[in-house]
């Protein structure tokens, strides 16, 4: 298969360079922003409902990963390319709503409404009105790009939570009520989101409950690790490197339009995928399998306009598919022990101390790692004697380690790995 060269991706790749952060965290930031670009102007049909190319996309990893590095690149750009409907860093579910339904601060008082053709505020939060789509203006966009998640959305917050997924693919008016007990009415909300988190803060925000909810379902998680890089200088890309990597983004917005096309060889290919595909085996992801096919034609749709086209090719559903093969055969891990248990958050830094390790560890060598997480010696074996009969570790001469998985086969016919860097396909 001959891999398409000048795809967007490549190129910002390219222009973002040698960076400490994970090539995979700057991978999904550049397919983040340009769904977050696109908005609604380019769609795919499915049955009765329309797909577009917003994305929840949340990159997972230990501090020091450098999440924030891909987060804000990635914003910096889409900001230069015009894009301005980006969230705060910190927000609450009312505020959140009105920015998204473009009523600026002080508007509910004043009546003055930004963007709504001069239509009354009164009007237009008065639940009980009648109205014509028209008069509400523009489709409704924001896209959330906060390297710190946890400060935008809160700890525990599962109103806002529950909210953001029924974001995802609205199709249509959508009213909220507000703290004022009027409804805030929004023309085709559609939000993007590119977050940062650890697993442990990840675990903090989204309570367990949150797993068999609709938002969980329709979140990536992007796991990366320390690449050991060391920049203490890192190069600050040219004016002439960045207005060209911004040109390349406009121009995707100027070609790619409408209702993408498909091609027959594409359309069978998806077919196999979708009939054939195997589930993956941490039930902890039971709902997101449910919505994988629509992952993947929202990825389908961004590759193909990466590649500045409005038909979705064959070679486009292969590297659709590689990046989300591979980014699934990581999600458990980006996840932890969230989910499983009790104690998760210290089995987790239990899991990350040994799958980081290089050599066997003892209980001693453990112990010094997790003495502030527990109040005897004898917690930490029974936690280590709990990950054995779970199969997670194993014991060589009296020492830890952790057990390897084996990766889950696929179809070679649906996959290509020469799509991603030797150092993405190392992660696994």
């Amino acid at each position: 298969m001959e891999l398409m060269r000048d795809s967007f991706i490549r190129q910002y790749l390219s222009y973002v360079g040698e960076t400490e952060a994970p090539i995979f965290y700057h991978r999904w930031a550049a397919i983040s922003m340009v769904g977050a670009y696109l908005g609604r102007q380019y769609s795919f049909s499915l049955g009765h409902f329309e797909l577009y190319t917003n994305m929840y996309i949340m990159l997972i990893g230990e501090p020091g990963t450098r999440k924030s590095t891909a987060i804000k690149i990635a914003k910096k750009i889409i900001t230069a390319a015009g894009f301005d409907k980006i969230s705060g860093d910190k927000t609450s579910k009312e505020k959140f709503m009105l920015d998204l339904a473009g009523i600026e601060d002080g508007s509910l008082d004043s009546g003055n409404n930004k963007g709504f053709k001069g239509k009354s505020l009164e009007a237009l939060l008065d639940e009980n009105l009648g109205f014509n789509t028209e008069e509400l203006g523009d489709d409704c966009e924001m896209y959330i790009a906060c390297d710190e998640f946890n400060d935008f959305i809160g700890i525990g917050n599962l109103e806002f939570i529950s909210l953001l997924g029924n974001l995802w693919d609205y199709n249509g008016v959508f009213k909220n009520r507000i703290k004022t007990g009027k409804s805030v009415s929004i023309l085709n909300p559609t939000v993007s989101i590119l977050g940062g988190n650890t697993s442990t803060s990840f675990a903090n925000a989204f309570p367990p409950d949150t797993l068999g909810q609709g938002f969980f379902s329709r979140l990536l998680l992007i796991y990366g690790e320390e690449t050991g890089k060391k920049i203490t200088f890192p190069i600050m890309p040219s004016a002439e490197a960045t207005n060209k990597i911004v040109s390349a983004l406009q121009r995707i917005k100027m070609v790619v339009k409408g209702q993408a096309e498909i091609d027959p060889d594409a359309k069978a290919l998806l077919e196999k995928i979708y009939t054939s595909g195997k589930k993956m085996d941490d039930v902890r992801f039971a709902s997101y399998a449910n919505r994988r096919f629509t992952h993947l034609l929202k990825l389908c749709l961004i590759i193909s306009a990466c590649d500045y086209s409005n038909k979705i090719e064959h070679a486009h559903v292969i590297e659709a598919n590689t990046i989300l093969t591979h980014t699934e055969s990581l999600m458990p891990k980006a996840l932890g022990q969230f989910g499983r248990a009790r104690n998760s958050d210290v089995t987790h830094k239990i899991m990350s101390i040994l799958g980081n390790a290089t050599h066997a560890m003892s209980l001693k060598e453990l112990w010094a790692y997790c003495i502030s997480d527990m109040d005897k010696v004898d917690d930490l074996a029974n936690q280590l004697r709990n990950l054995m009969t779970a199969d997670m570790i194993f014991v060589v001469d009296g020492k830890y380690l952790a057990k390897a998985k084996r990766a889950a086969e696929v179809d070679s016919d649906t996959v290509d790995y020469n799509y991603l860097t030797d150092e993405e396909r190392n992660m696994s």
